[in-house]
């Protein structure tokens, strides 16, 4: 199943996305299950949360995923929603 991990960072919170930035991206690497992800802007154009798209078996999983994020585990984020997510384009 498709999942969209959707997160906010906490407000002055760039340093902590950028101090952990390489876990997080090995992270993905390693796990396999990341379709597609990126960082959204904010108006200076600075990243202040994430869209990643990941293919796993159930929630369960996509949750497991979500709390082993070494942005998750450090603390990153303000906000975080985990929906299932159906491909129509693309």
């Amino acid at each position: 199943m498709r999942i969209a991990l959707i997160t906010r960072d906490k407000p002055g919170a760039l340093q902590v996305r950028l101090d952990n930035r390489d876990a997080h991206l090995a992270y993905i690497k390693e796990t396999g299950v990341v379709e597609m992800a990126g960082p959204f802007l904010d108006t200076d154009g600075t990243m202040s949360g994430s869209l990643i798209i990941m293919n796993v078996d159930d929630m369960a999983a996509a949750q497991a995923w979500a709390e082993n994020d070494p942005y998750a585990k450090a603390g990153l984020f303000e906000k975080v929603r985990i929906e299932e997510w159906k491909k129509v384009i693309g």
